[in-house]
């Protein structure tokens, strides 16, 4: 009998965004490999998984995805989650699809939950052309990315962490446009579930206010639409 992997998307916040194919996959495979495993028996106790569970994250993949594959070859159905969305996206999963690939494993993909896609159709912006860039660098690269992005006139998504979100803020307005619109969501389906959307100055303004917590997705928008909002919205006054 042939193994296969099986990447699952798992919820980002809400348990009820779990698909019934995700949770009838996970219950079928031989072993789930995810990313925080107390944090992953959450959701599998939830769902009434007692699929074996085992740890695969940043700082094992490298070790474990050799004898993963071993295991898939020899028949195996493994399933790969993380800890919340898709496996891959800003997440451990990548290496082990290849390794798959190259070995002429099935990979079968379980779509679901992923944070960016809702808060890029939430912020209103022109979304045929987008780019998802992850985490900002954390140091290296940084300010060159954020001239970058500031010059694009395509919409940029990212991650950022609350307690660096205001100093990329104002890193941005430091070198864009002062229309630039910017939109921030967190808690993504939670309950304290907000988003912000503004010139960078008044975005800024709510989170000197309001204190940064959560997980935030950022939505830059492109230069270009900024520029003929802020005119079409002077034209109408």
């Amino acid at each position: 009998m042939a193994g296969k992997l099986s990447v699952v998307a798992t919820p980002i916040g809400n348990l009820g965004d779990f698909s019934f194919r995700a949770v009838e996959v996970l219950k079928e495979a031989n072993k789930i490999v995810a990313e925080d495993t107390r944090t992953s028996k959450k959701l599998l106790n939830h769902y009434e998984i007692n699929t074996p569970l085992e740890s695969y994250h940043l700082h094992n993949e490298h070790s474990k995805v050799v004898r993963l594959i071993e295991q898939i070859t020899e028949g195996q159905h493994i399933a790969l989650i993380s800890d919340a969305g898709t496996p891959a996206i800003s997440d451990p999963g990548y290496l082990l699809v290849r390794e798959a690939l190259e070995n002429d494993i099935l990979v079968d993909v379980i779509p679901g939950a992923t944070a960016f896609i809702p808060a890029l159709i939430k912020s209103g912006f022109a979304l045929h052309r987008f780019t998802f860039e992850g985490f900002l660098p954390s140091k290296k690269g940084r300010q060159t990315k954020i001239l970058e992005w500031a010059d694009s006139d395509i919409t940029i998504v990212f991650y950022e962490s609350p307690h660096k979100i205001l100093k990329t803020l104002a890193a941005f307005r430091e070198v864009a446009t002062e229309n630039r619109r910017i939109s921030i969501s967190r808690e993504i389906t939670k309950l304290y579930e907000e988003t912000v959307t503004g010139t960078l100055t008044s975005v800024i303004s709510h989170f000197e206010n309001h204190s940064p917590k959560g997980e935030f997705v950022v939505v830059l928008e492109g230069k270009h639409y900024s520029e003929e909002y802020a005119k079409r919205k002077m034209e109408s006054e």
